[in-house]
């Protein structure tokens, strides 16, 4: 990949993340574009997926096709193969030919019943809890030579920085979600505890120790019950003495 090829290739990322909504999206179209990439760099098909773990989270697989999707998938299952272990020692892992190479025996059949007969896993190193790899495949043994596993090396950087931005898009828009949930959820529950107030006459505590108790009465979510009770008052149905 030389500098102007590279240079397109930056700009066409990070215009991925201004025209997708979300990582999956990120992650679909920079599958199609690496697959793109390294077909252009050998000259054969190539098929590329990507899967990124986050902690806490399942891990994200996108493909350039279903087959590579699915061949991705499978790897994962078996958490064994170049991809994981790539992933693990963050360094490019190459399967030359799954005829010879038996370092992963039931991963190589599986590659080899679908026509794909070498495969290259680029690891992209994110920032914070993060970590994300290319899987690369190719219909022939003998493709990713030296020189196509540095293009691949810097693609991969590229797809990286670019990665990085949307993870933490995706990240930002995910703890908005969170804080605003948590402002309903609090609202709720203050609105309910001044019904409950009204109702007996009671301090807020004790209100609030009311909207507990019902709550593990009911085996019920306690933003749940408040909204159950300020539903019902909405409704001009006002209650009278709640019970717990």
């Amino acid at each position: 990949m030389d500098s102007e090829d590279a240079s397109s290739g930056f700009e066409q990322l990070h215009e991925l993340i201004t025209s997708t909504k979300d990582v999956k999206g990120f992650l679909d179209g920079l599958a199609i574009f690496a697959a793109a990439a390294m077909t252009k760099a050998t000259g054969e098909n190539i098929q590329c997926a990507v899967t990124l773990r986050r902690r806490k989270t399942r891990s994200t697989i996108a493909g350039s096709s279903q087959e590579a999707v699915t061949l991705d998938a499978i790897e994962q299952s078996l958490d064994d193969g170049p991809c994981v272990q790539a992933m693990r020692t963050g360094h490019p892992e190459l399967l030359a030919d799954v005829d010879v190479d038996q370092r992963w025996p039931a991963y190589s059949a599986t590659l080899a019943a679908a026509g794909c007969a070498s495969v290259l896993g680029v690891p992209l190193e994110l920032d914070g809890d993060a970590a994300a790899v290319l899987n690369l495949f190719a219909p022939k043994p003998g493709v990713f030579t030296n020189s196509v596993i540095s293009a691949a090396e810097v693609f991969a950087d590229m797809a990286r920085r670019t990665l990085d931005i949307s993870v933490r898009l995706t990240q930002a828009d995910q703890l908005a979600e969170n804080l605003r949930a948590a402002m309903e959820s609090r609202t709720s529950i203050d609105v309910a505890c001044g019904i409950i107030m009204a109702q007996n006459r009671c301090t807020h505590d004790k209100a609030f120790d009311i909207l507990r108790k019902a709550s593990s009465h009911q085996n019920r979510k306690l933003h749940d019950i408040a909204g159950d009770i300020v539903s019902t008052v909405n409704r001009e149905r006002p209650l009278t003495h709640f019970d717990p």
